[in-house]
């Protein structure tokens, strides 16, 4: 299907829902955040400790669970319709998970505490089912194609749905009649996908504004080649870097650099991602499945053993149905909601991020949204990959230059007719909530463009010069604070509730694992076969 999205302007959108019926939709919007931690000694060293009882099943618990590593803590939230309501019950779980922690601390920045080696960074482990194995061998598969090392970098997803009653009325701007059924749910997902080609065009805004990793730990590329710079003793960083955890050090991994995805339509998307899943690589067929020893090594030895496996800023997303896999899932019914993935903890907030900046995101993804969208070509493809690159890697250097089509444009100007261009929206989506978040959150950005000095990149590194600090010693003294902060107890009934939900959760993982009727390898060459 051709691409037809965005056929009216952002002008069109905007006066549609500034009309008194419609202005409520634009307080609508629903999110999740997950956000990643590093569980650490107080010294700052990643933990050995398994994944501590009293937060319940990691396999099966809502809320709290792990990601790549034993030691990395992934907190979720449920949906919520306000971002002050998302961000307080991720603070809750985070006391919770205080409440249960063994002197141990949460590591507050994205780039890894203090590292003894690749072997000293343990695999997540969920139990002896299937669906528990399943996770931990998927886990070896990446250590064994990319190292342990990139797997414990830390971060935050936001997971964003624009409301349901938008769809139709945007359908009707576009085609000047009612949708029926297919027709929706196919717009629906194209005009997702023209948020994520928006969303791609413009991500270096979002590594300028609130990129905090352009510093780290020298244990994490032990022995690796690199082109960092001695900041102290044992701290390696790139002068005007804004996010090391988004550059090639990090989750943009160069064994997948070949791997073109396109975003131009669901189709296509499908397409090209369900071809990595099943293409094999020499390279992975030389790993081998097994080893000696009969300890499976990856799930097979195509170039992603699964979709997830592929690194991505954003995910067009459907909440998968019993037996059905993230892609046949977006084939079948559409694209649901987006995950954004290319945001830094900040280190100097308890909880890596606040409430000003969701509203910043809110306002940009419904911005990109509402936004004409072209299709991408390969010439596209390349320049958005340049720009994302230098803005990592270059963000706050003076003077820098981004390409715009056949010119090029400074960064911060750019930025700031970007934000300018929100601004109508974001007053828009206040008059909707009653409030002035939305443009209080743009004019912060605002002064950021203004001003590199006040971006989280710049505040790390300044203060690591201002203090004489390592990175390690200044995160850990982070996350002290944020220990504290974060130690507060609950209320009698909240604890009872969460520690309800952990022993529930490991029940429901003693029934998973008593329900299996087959072996392992019985379970895998059938998940396979899917």
């Amino acid at each position: 299907m051709a691409n037809t999205t965005n056929a009216a302007t952002l002008q069109d959108a905007l006066n549609l829902l500034s009309q008194p019926e419609h202005l409520s939709l634009l307080a609508n919007i629903q999110r999740g955040i997950e956000k990643e931690g590093l569980r650490c000694s107080s010294q700052g060293v990643i933990s050995q400790k398994p994944h501590p009882k009293g937060l319940g099943s990691a396999l099966t618990h809502d809320s709290i669970t792990t990601d790549y590593s034993e030691a990395l803590l992934e907190f979720i939230t449920p949906v919520f319709g306000s971002a002050h309501e998302a961000l307080a019950y991720l603070e809750i779980a985070h006391r919770y998970t205080y409440s249960q922690l063994d002197g141990e601390m949460i590591w507050p920045s994205s780039m890894p505490c203090i590292l003894q080696g690749e072997m000293s960074i343990p695999i997540a482990r969920y139990g002896e089912s299937n669906v528990g194995q399943l996770k931990h061998v998927y886990r070896h598969g990446l250590w064994h194609r990319y190292g342990r090392m990139m797997q414990c970098i830390s971060g935050i997803h936001y997971n964003v749905s624009l409301p349901q009653a938008l769809w139709p009325l945007l359908f009707e701007l576009e085609h000047q009649h009612q949708p029926d059924e297919q027709q929706l749910q196919d717009f629906i997902s194209a005009r997702y996908f023209g948020l994520i080609r928006n969303f791609r065009r413009y991500s270096w805004l979002l590594f300028y504004l609130f990129g905090a990793s352009p510093a780290l730990c020298e244990t994490f590329l032990d022995g690796r080649q690199h082109n960092l710079e001695k900041l102290g003793k044992h701290t390696l960083y790139s002068p005007y870097a804004t996010s090391l955890r988004m550059s090639d050090l990090g989750y943009q991994n160069s064994a997948q650099s070949d791997l073109t995805v396109c975003y131009n339509q669901l189709g296509s998307y499908v397409d090209t991602l369900g071809k990595a899943v099943t293409v094999p690589v020499k390279a992975y067929e030389d790993i081998g499945l097994q080893d000696e020893q009969g300890q499976y090594k990856q799930i097979n030895t195509n170039l992603l053993q699964i979709e997830n496996e592929y690194y991505s800023d954003i995910r067009p997303k459907r909440v998968a149905r019993n037996g059905e896999k993230p892609l046949e899932a977006l084939a079948q019914h559409g694209v649901e909601y987006v995950e954004i993935r290319s945001t830094d903890l900040n280190p100097f907030m308890p909880l890596g991020l606040d409430v000003p900046q969701l509203q910043f995101m809110d306002v940009f993804l419904s911005w990109c949204l509402l936004q004409p969208s072209a299709d991408v070509d390969d010439a596209e493809y390349q320049r958005i990959a340049r720009n994302q690159h230098k803005a990592v890697m270059e963000g706050r250097k003076p003077g820098l230059l981004l390409e715009r089509g056949d010119d090029e444009v400074a960064l911060q100007q750019w930025g700031l007719e970007l934000v300018e261009d929100m601004r109508q929206l974001a007053a828009l989506m206040d008059q909707a909530a009653g409030h002035t978040f939305h443009s209080d959150a743009l004019k912060q950005q605002k002064l950021k463009l203004a001003d590199s000095n006040l971006t989280p990149s710049a505040q790390v590194l300044n203060t690591l010069r201002e203090q004489g600090l390592e990175f390690a010693e200044l995160t850990r003294q982070q996350a002290q604070q944020h220990r504290k902060t974060l130690s507060e107890p609950l209320a009698v009934d909240v604890m009872a509730s969460w520690k309800a939900a952990a022993e529930a959760s490991l029940q429901q993982q003693l029934e998973i694992e008593a329900a299996d009727d087959c072996s392992f390898e019985e379970y895998l060459a059938e998940y396979l076969k899917r």
